[in-house]
């Protein structure tokens, strides 16, 4: 099962669902993670994700092509901006939207705005292990 997790820029969101999936995944699963732009990643998103145990660090923020279109049999869009311009994907390729919040869009002091860093990585951690014991479900 290859799992495509596809954000605007690939710098949060999708980097962190890429990691739990990676960590949470076992053998079965086949991970990456893109975006519709390219923006880096986010340095708050590898602090909070290092303070869970996954080092998202060696991660690339990639740019959407259409081998990993090809490539994929789940496509995740998480969020609205991905959702909205996710291209025609080839047929056999399922999609699914998380509607997720943008942490990097946070206002306030630091703590603020690592705290909701860290409600998106627990968030996204449980939609992670949701699809992860489906799948695995699913490969029994």
């Amino acid at each position: 099962m290859n799992i495509l997790f596809l954000c605007t820029g690939n710098s949060c969101r999708s980097q962190m669902a890429e990691g739990w999936a990676r960590k949470l995944g076992g053998d079965f699963l086949e991970v990456q993670s893109a975006g519709i732009e390219r923006h880096g990643q986010n340095p708050r998103a590898i602090s909070v994700m290092r303070e869970a145990g996954v080092d998202i660090t060696t991660q690339e923020s990639t740019r959407l092509t259409e081998d990993m279109l090809a490539s994929a049999d789940l496509v995740i869009t998480v969020c609205g901006h991905a959702d909205e311009h996710c291209p025609v994907l080839p047929v056999g390729v399922e999609k699914e939207h998380w509607p997720l919040e943008d942490p990097a869009r946070a206002v306030g002091t630091e703590a603020e705005i690592i705290d909701v860093f860290r409600a998106s990585r627990d968030d996204i951690r449980k939609r992670v292990a949701d699809l992860v014991e489906g799948q695995s479900q699913t490969e029994n």
